[in-house]
């Protein structure tokens, strides 16, 4: 343009910019003299239109109309704006030597040349809108999570984002122009079908190894040829946590049936183990029934400490933590995996160093992360096809305990071991593991204070170390009331639905020298309670028609020096909150099946009546 220009016009100075109005700032510009012509100057305002668009033989007197002083003004000058679809984009501007040197032929050809521009900067403009277009669209297509997939009717894919071509693992830039059924699984080409042949209609799931997508189709407004986006959602963790709810519910409906089945098992052992006991104590058992009579106790025990192992693994989680010995809580787990590990051919093997602390804890939590340790010790085992060993050791560390679980079972390879403690990694089958009880397990240790670490190598078995802090200490409590004098007799009424468990308590309590009169349910136990003086009052917490915590709640606002004397006997502390309510009152309370001897030491504490 500029050479067109100067073989037109011979200009001794010939100046052009393109400006950017609406920016405010000047964009290209071009000037014969030495220096380019600021966006103020007034001839280059003149151009812009700012002025009448003549050309000017008093170029001085024109500016002057628009406020503006130009200094050294040429003879003759004339200038043309650059205007494309209604709006300024910039100007061009000729000066001469010579007065009265452009007219309106020459203003003619600057007009020419300026609409020339003018479309060539109109559609350059264009190409710069439709390559900016791309890019937002790119960007704003790459920053969602779906995998998106723009198909034509004719199945050829027109564009899609980078997330669908990391999913079938082609790059973005190859994509456009192939059909979809060369890019997607086999498995999904039906129900891709489908969804293209339907758009709108629901999602259907299809799976690519463990990753689970939800496949739709939506159609293009205003697209006549018939094309739509096709969308893959990843649901798979999603899935999981569904999966891991269900498994949670499951969980809690199983701890309230264990609840249910341990209340109706403790009742007939607390029958065993009494009569049991009070045979042994009457000291008329033959010699040759004693042993027989041992082994009838025993066995009851030990069912009597499944059913509470149970009991305490189902129980809801306490909200406060209390100092508590870690022994128990390994022996429980043991316990509690008896069978399994006996199924799978693995010895456990506890060992407690002496002097351990206390740990302040919540037991039941604590005894998940132990469970969750030797179960997945004894089932890496079992994948080596052979019988196997976990040893379990407690040891002082710091102020606290160091628990430390080992196997020797084929070990963890570094690959896995980065991974162990992510949420729902897990090495097992579909179907055999959520892979959140690591997470869960690192989870609770850190709440409680503690750390858990591992060490392990391929073929060398595997060692996790679980520390916890030490319980603080706490000033001694005080002592527990004297014991109440052997030989003192009692009035003490027993209360319970259970005939045995009756019939038991009466023998042995009036063999101990005790006056003692029953009750079949919390109504006949209300009337003589408030009736007849008792010492004390052992009531059983679940019965038909009115329970013991009604009775009690009764008694409380009818006498309540009376509610003071009832010690409660329960085989069922998981549901609801029993066991907040037994601890509640700060009275001792007996946990069926009970042994004579955890009687006897609860009415020791009891004072008489006056």
């Amino acid at each position: 343009m500029a050479r067109a220009l100067s073989d037109s016009l011979a200009p001794e100075r010939l100046s052009i910019s393109l400006l950017d109005i609406d920016a405010n700032r000047l964009v290209v510009s071009y000037d014969s003299g030495a220096e380019p012509v600021p966006t103020d100057d007034p001839l280059l305002q003149l151009a812009l239109g700012r002025g009448p668009l003549v050309f000017k033989r008093d170029v001085a007197a024109e500016a002057a109309k628009l406020g503006a002083t130009v200094r050294d003004a040429p003879p003759s000058w004339l200038g043309a704006p650059i205007a494309a679809t209604g709006r300024t984009i910039g100007a061009v501007s000729v000066s001469g030597a010579r007065t009265g040197a452009y007219g309106p032929r020459e203003l003619e050809v600057v007009k020419a040349i300026a609409a020339q521009a003018a479309i060539a900067l109109e559609n350059a403009r264009l190409v710069e809108l439709l390559s900016s277009g791309k890019r937002q669209w790119e960007l704003t297509v790459d920053a969602i999570t779906q995998a998106i997939c723009i198909v034509d009717a004719r199945g050829v894919v027109r564009r899609a984002n980078r997330v669908f071509a990391g999913l079938i693992q082609v790059p973005v830039t190859a994509l456009a122009g192939r059909p979809w059924m060369e890019l997607l699984p086999t498995a999904w080409a039906e129900v891709v079908a489908h969804a293209l042949g339907q758009p709108g209609s629901p999602p259907t799931e299809v799976r690519s190894g463990d990753r689970i997508f939800l496949v739709s189709a939506v159609p293009i407004a205003g697209d006549q040829g018939g094309a739509a986006v096709l969308l893959f959602e990843d649901q798979t963790d999603k899935r999981r946590l569904q999966d891991q709810l269900i498994q949670s519910e499951k969980m809690s409906a199983i701890g309230q049936l264990i609840a249910g089945v341990a209340h109706d098992l403790n009742n007939p052992l607390a029958s065993v183990v009494g009569f049991s006991d009070f045979l042994a104590e009457a000291g008329e058992v033959p010699p040759n029934l004693a042993e027989p009579l041992q082994v009838i106790r025993q066995e009851a025990e030990r069912a009597a400490n499944i059913v509470k192992n149970l009991l305490n693994f189902a129980r809801k989680q306490e909200a406060e933590r209390r100092h508590h010995p870690i022994r128990p809580v390994l022996e429980s787990t043991l316990a509690l995996l008896r069978n399994q590990l006996m199924a799978l051919k693995v010895e456990a093997a506890l060992h407690v160093e002496p002097g351990v602390p206390d740990v302040e804890m919540i037991p039941n939590q604590i005894a998940q992360v132990f469970v969750n340790l030797v179960n997945n010790a004894a089932q890496a085992i079992a994948t080596t096809g052979r019988s196997g060993h976990v040893r379990i050791t407690a040891r002082k560390w710091l102020d606290g305990v160091a628990v430390t679980v080992s196997d020797d079972g084929p070990g963890i390879s570094e690959e896995i071991a980065a991974r162990i403690f992510e949420p729902f990694f897990t090495t097992k089958s579909e179907g055999e593991g959520t892979g959140l009880g690591l997470s869960i397990c690192q989870g609770i240790v850190t709440e409680h204070g503690g750390r858990i670490t591992f060490e392990s190598s391929p073929g060398a078995g595997a060692r996790f170390t679980v520390e916890l802090p030490g319980a603080p200490h706490q000033a001694k409590s005080q002592e527990s009331p004297e014991a109440l004098a052997p030989g003192t007799p009692l009035r003490i009424l027993i209360v319970d639905d259970e005939p045995h468990i009756l019939h038991y308590m009466r023998a042995t309590l009036e063999s101990w020298g005790h006056h003692v009169d029953v009750a079949t349910d919390g109504g006949q136990a209300l009337t003589r309670a408030l009736t007849q003086p008792f010492d004390v009052i052992i009531c059983d917490l679940r019965m038909p028609r009115l329970g013991g915590r009604e009775m009690f709640q009764n008694l409380v606002r009818m006498h309540p020096q009376v509610a003071e004397r009832i010690i409660f006997a329960t085989g069922d502390t998981v549901r609801g909150d029993t066991l907040q309510f037994l601890e509640s009152l700060g009275r001792p309370y007996l946990h069926k099946p009970f042994t004579l001897a955890e009687l006897r030491s609860v009415l020791g504490r009891v004072t008489p009546a006056n």
